[in-house]
């Protein structure tokens, strides 16, 4: 970069605002990434515990299928599963953590009525029906929460290639940038000293010459009177 910048005044001041620029940026950068990787571990905490919750309801669910086709036999759950509703609502909304938009899923509570009709149909069956009504709220909690698990990591990787590319390449090519400028001015500075000094040295010794002939014209001046 230094051999395209203009080395002057202006663009040393120009480039002293850039660094100052490109070092707030970086520091605000780092800040929201720290802030990102504290809610990221946080998340993974509550991601963790989704995941183990979804395995929990998971077993005792497939436990209460099993017993409900050894009961009430298979045709009667596969019955049961084509009468049910295949819709399933949830409230989501977008939030925004420090700048990531990530969802906001709520899971309305589960009506307490059947939405079939319990006649001819086993109690094991039911309940294993109601278990699986568990069993999908745990999978859209994970969806949820991985969902922003994910997003939040990839903006925490996008910022520290921003950061990454502040510190070390932006930055050290505007201190470049200074030191060529810098350098520049100075060997200028220096330049101008020495010709001021010969330019002075020349005027001086003029003067110099210019006294000494005005003295030996006066001294000649002289020795023609007294003659």
């Amino acid at each position: 970069m230094a051999g395209q910048i203009s080395p002057t005044r202006s663009a040393l001041l120009a480039s002293k605002a850039g660094l100052k620029t490109a070092s707030g940026g970086a520091d605000l950068l780092k800040r929201k990434r720290d802030a990102l990787i504290g809610e990221f571990f946080a998340l993974v905490k509550d991601a963790l515990a989704a995941r183990e919750q979804l395995s929990g309801v998971s077993k005792g669910a497939y436990t209460s299928l099993f017993g409900a086709k050894a009961w009430d036999s298979p045709e009667a759950v596969e019955s049961l599963s084509l009468a049910g509703s295949s819709d399933y609502t949830v409230d989501m909304q977008i939030d925004s953590v420090y700048g990531v938009k990530v969802p906001r899923i709520s899971i309305p509570e589960r009506g307490q009525s059947a939405t079939f009709s319990p006649i001819n149909v086993g109690a094991r069956t039911i309940q294993a029906a109601t278990d699986f009504g568990g069993v999908m709220e745990a999978i859209v909690k994970v969806a949820a929460t991985e969902t922003k698990l994910r997003r939040i990591g990839e903006e925490i990787k996008k910022t520290s290639r921003r950061v990454n590319a502040l510190e070390q390449i932006v930055i050290p090519g505007i201190e470049d940038d200074i030191r060529f400028i810098r350098s520049v001015l100075d060997q200028r500075e220096r330049e101008a000293s020495y010709t001021q000094k010969k330019i002075k040295a020349k005027i001086e010794a003029k003067a110099e010459g210019q006294k000494a002939s005005k003295q030996d014209a006066q001294s000649g001046n002289h020795g023609s009177a007294a003659d």
